[in-house]
């Protein structure tokens, strides 16, 4: 634990809230002047004009690849990054707002955003911002019904999309009868848009349409009427992991109170950096941390999940992947891309022969314990690691994690092998994904740091599962945040804003049903959840996200959820296995075959591989009725087109309960 005091509860009360010790008074803005995010924007521009902005590589070559099992892969070699510079992106904002005016929309009325993450995207939200139009964020993955519903409660008039999400659109197009606008950006790989067949009510347009409206004399002199703090910037429809989404809404001044927070702990942004987007913009994270680049004038290269590395599927074989071509300073990243950088290179150690292996794990321990007292090894760094580095460009010196826990081994592997800090985070989008992000001197592994300077979080206890603030050795209780950064609450629920979020001594609170302990530094650990707790019949509480922590680093898993029902006594586990690792083993037992589905569906393999979990879940000191006592394998990957996992790879636990009925059925016997 670090020595620091990072934060102190106000009073030294445990139940108090906690504050950083750097910020007595909660920092709202992250410059002065700049109130509302188009300040921030036109601050941007002032200072880096010619500077580059958004970058975007261009496609030079498609073609299908035909796997051994017979699917065909679409693969793509990518040219060089193509630069918009500050000035073009403010060009086209200004011109993009014109023609949106020139189409009926005003100020304070919603515009609805359903796209893939892009440069286009980015020059919308900013045109959103600049134009005070709500900008409406729905994930691109969400199934049809959530799509509806997102439009339809918006009452959108106007939704841009991309090229290739326009059949997904049209498919639900009889069902959103507010909409007169759909605004498409560009295909990636330049095939014509599919335009037809939409209902005549509906007219379809480019986005280079659009801004050559406002470009048009009678339009280009309207009168823009910018935002206050207080109007309106993103309805922020959630990944909807429990049932519909709910859209968060967030004023100009809860994200500036918030990104002035997590700036606040990125030592040193600004031009020099160059930041890769990828994660989904309809995402939090994702959004303040290229609004925040952009404000320092670090510019933004975008790439996408399947493209991010020379190893990424659609990358042609021999061809660079966009990591290596941007060489991006920082990068944001979800635990479940982490966990499988770790795996994909400890596979190729672990295939290298026992000489590279053992050489690999001596300087891998050596380094450990130097990187753990806060030393560095700059000749393994540029030596065995350098490879390693090289998977994300080479120049990687601060990485940030958020949306769910990060492993300690995933950390300490990301630290020592790309030779960077790698900065945990605490938020929600109720909270503008504001709340805690470790510091770099933190050395700490398993929590996510002390409060930001924007926020203050206090600790409430909750009986039902036995914690208080007057626990030893650390109080804890359900996670509460305050601050400038507390959203409005939910678009047209105020039952639920009710019940989430509260005003409690002139201040607003967010109760996040998150446990937490805080340790003496004032840093923060997350340790349960009250939606994963489930009571078993003999009356144990089994914390499913514990359970799956501890489990899914086995080489075994590529993604696991455990189960526990509250009229049964034992928890049972849906597994995704690793493929290389399930033939593997199915191998060394000299099963008849090597079917994917056949596999999966092998008993002896199933037993085999809960022999496997039960040794990993004792080593990490699980208590007995939190191992699950039967598993289930399943051969299909959760991806977010599957409606199995969220945009961010959270598990969406009522829908694969749903999907595996009667696997759960078949496991508990009945």
């Amino acid at each position: 634990m670090s020595r620091r005091i990072r934060a102190r509860p106000q009073d030294g009360n445990p139940a108090a809230p906690y504050r950083s010790v750097d910020s007595p008074e909660l920092k709202t803005m992250m410059f002065e002047e700049c109130d509302t995010i188009d300040k921030l924007w036109s601050r941007a521009v002032g200072l880096y004009a010619t500077k580059k902005c958004l970058g975007t590589r261009e496609l030079l070559s498609e073609e299908d690849e035909v796997q051994p099992n017979g699917k065909v892969f679409k693969k793509v070699i990518l040219g060089e990054y193509k630069w918009q510079t500050y000035t073009d992106v403010d060009r086209r904002i200004v011109s993009l707002g014109q023609g949106l005016a020139a189409l009926g929309q005003k100020p304070r009325n919603n515009v609805l955003m359903l796209a893939e993450t892009r440069a286009d995207w980015m020059v919308t939200a900013q045109t959103c911002f600049k134009f005070n139009y709500p900008l409406v964020t729905i994930y691109a993955t969400l199934g049809e019904e959530a799509i509806a519903h997102g439009i339809n409660e918006s009452e959108a008039t106007h939704v841009f999309t991309n090229a290739e999400l326009l059949p997904k659109i049209k498919n639900v197009a009889g069902k959103i009868p507010k909409v007169q606008y759909i605004i498409y950006m560009d295909a990636l790989n330049n095939k014509p848009a599919a335009t037809e067949g939409f209902p005549a009510g509906i007219q379809i347009l480019s986005m280079a349409q659009v801004e050559e409206m406002g470009t048009r004399a009678e339009n280009a002199n309207r009168p823009i009427q910018p935002p206050v703090p207080d109007d309106l910037a993103v309805i922020m429809y959630t990944s909807g992991s429990t049932g519909l989404p709910k859209g968060v809404m967030i004023a100009h001044r809860n994200l500036i109170g918030g990104m002035a927070g997590q700036c606040d702990r990125i030592p040193g942004l600004g031009p020099k950096d160059t930041y890769i987007g990828y994660l989904p913009l309809a995402h939090v994270l994702e959004l303040s941390a290229e609004i925040s680049c952009l404000a320092f004038g670090t510019p933004i290269g975008y790439s996408s999940p399947l493209t991010l590395s020379d190893q990424s599927s659609k990358i042609k074989r021999g061809s660079k992947g966009d990591a290596s071509v941007l060489r991006p300073t920082l990068m944001a990243a979800v635990p479940v891309i982490m966990d499988r950088i770790y795996k994909t290179v400890m596979d190729k150690v672990n295939e290298g022969g026992k000489w590279k292996k053992a050489m690999f794990n001596v300087a891998y321990g050596y380094k450990l314990k130097l990187v753990e007292n806060g030393s560095d090894t700059p000749l393994l760094n540029r030596s065995l690691f350098k490879p390693v580095r090289s998977i994300l460009g080479g120049k990687i010196r601060m990485m940030l994690s958020g949306g769910a826990p990060l492993s300690a081994t995933t950390q300490r592997f990301m630290n020592v092998c790309f030779c960077c800090p790698v900065l945990q985070g605490y938020g929600l989008t109720e909270t503008c994904g504001a709340g805690t992000v470790t510091e770099v001197d933190d050395l700490t592994t398993g929590r996510v740091g002390a409060p930001l300077i924007c926020n203050e979080i206090k600790l409430v206890d909750w009986d039902e599962g036995g914690y208080t603030t007057e626990d030893k050795p650390y109080p804890r209780g359900e996670i509460v945040l305050g601050g400038p950064n507390i959203t409005m609450g939910y678009y047209k629920n105020p039952q639920q804003t009710a019940e989430d979020f509260r005003e409690e001594g002139g201040n607003r609170w967010f109760y996040t049903g998150d446990i937490g302990e805080f340790h003496p530094d004032g840093c923060l650990k997350i340790i349960d959840r009250k939606k994963d707790l489930v009571k078993l019949q003999a009356g144990e509480y089994v914390s499913l996200g514990k359970v799956e922590a501890a489990l899914k680093n086995n080489s075994l898993v590529d993604n696991i959820c455990v189960y526990a029902s509250s009229d049964q006594h034992y928890a049972i586990a849906l597994v995704v296995p690793n493929h290389k690792h399930l033939k593997n083993l199915s191998a060394k037992m000299e099963l008849k075959t090597d079917q994917w589905e056949e596999l999966c569906n092998d008993p002896d393999l199933e037993k085999e591989v809960l022999k496997v979990l039960h040794k990993v879940a004792k080593e990490a000191k699980l208590e007995r009725f939190e191992i699950p006592q039967k598993l289930r394998l399943c051969s299909e990957s959760w991806t977010p087109d599957t409606g199995l996992v969220t945009d961010a790879f959270k598990l969406k636990r009522k829908n694969l309960q749903s999907h595996y009925s009667q696997d759960i059925a078949r496991l508990y016997g009945s």
